[in-house]
């Protein structure tokens, strides 16, 4: 069995594809497919579902993706943990994060590589469901993500921050004048927020119920943070804010920020890896550049920065 009809399998199964399988390897398709033939041959066991085109994995195909994944990933960690003795890291990081704390994600990278300027940071914005699939599939090293998530199943937890929620309006609206806000109050807003298939909507929706809300009807809803800000520089609309995004994005001109009567903290976010051993080279790194990088204290101080302004 050759790690290359391994490399296979895993890309046809995440392709989906037999010709996007084989130009992410850089091989033609009649290779790729041969290699999983003889994969298949080896093995002594039926490994993809074949018609006119890629139907899927068979029960023991799945089986043998799971060992792939693994496989390849002990592979990665015995090269990342070779070139340490060599006298430093390289390799590819593979970090998932939800797209509404990447706005932190240079807090932690930027020290990353200016210490292991050999290795090379892919980042991907996945939702929660996601990073936990990915994370158990060995196809990603680290995770960035809310800790008190259930979905995340057995992984190892380093908490980065608690989310403080802010009002974000125009300085010429009805709540602009006041030193904090009720949620009771900022639903009568017009408002632009993410949409409720986001984790961070959710969490909110939760604490608007929690002061009388019945229902939230936010004139635009975004599933990005960037969409979010790109209609509030217009100066109409308001929104609650996590005070994690001030690190990328500030204040639009024209808007100020108000803290919120409650919670002082919302809910925890941090890294995660998956619980198994040994822990991946890359990652282990990456959580002790996060120890020293001082995320909490370096978004306390921004947000005290823009409530003074305020």
């Amino acid at each position: 069995m050759l790690l290359r009809q391994l490399e296979y399998l895993v890309a046809l199964a995440r392709e989906r594809h037999f010709a996007r399988a084989a130009d992410a390897c850089f091989v033609s398709q009649p290779s790729l497919s041969a290699g999983i033939r003889k994969l298949e041959q080896e093995l002594d066991v039926p490994i993809v579902r074949r018609g006119r085109r890629f139907e899927g994995l068979t029960p023991e195909g799945e089986r043998v993706l799971l060992w792939a994944h693994r496989i390849l990933a002990e592979r990665d960690a015995l090269r990342h943990e070779l070139s340490s003795l060599r006298g430093g890291l390289v390799g590819t990081l593979r970090l998932g994060a939800i797209p509404t704390a990447l706005t932190v994600a240079s807090l932690l990278t930027t020290p990353f590589c200016e210490r292991h300027p050999r290795v090379r940071v892919v980042i991907d914005s996945l939702p929660s469901r996601d990073i936990t699939h990915r994370l158990a599939e060995f196809e990603l090293d680290i995770a960035l993500t809310y800790l008190d998530d259930d979905s995340l199943g057995k992984v190892r937890r380093s908490p980065l921050y608690e989310e403080r929620y802010l009002l974000l309006t125009p300085k010429d609206g009805p709540l602009a004048g006041e030193r904090e806000a009720q949620w009771s109050e900022i639903a009568r807003l017009p408002l632009c927020l993410l949409t409720p298939q986001m984790r961070n909507r959710r969490i909110m929706d939760e604490y608007f119920a929690a002061d009388g809300v019945g229902a939230v009807t936010p004139s635009v809803e975004t599933d990005s943070v960037a969409g979010l800000y790109a209609h509030l520089a217009a100066g109409r609309w308001s929104s609650v804010i996590s005070h994690a995004w001030l690190h990328m994005f500030g204040v639009p001109e024209g808007m100020r920020v108000l803290p919120l009567a409650r919670p002082h903290h919302g809910p925890r976010v941090g890294l995660v890896i998956a619980d198994r051993r040994p822990e991946p080279l890359l990652a282990r790194a990456l959580l002790d550049t996060a120890r020293e990088a001082g995320v909490r204290e370096a978004l306390d101080r921004l947000l005290d920065v823009y409530l003074q302004q305020g």
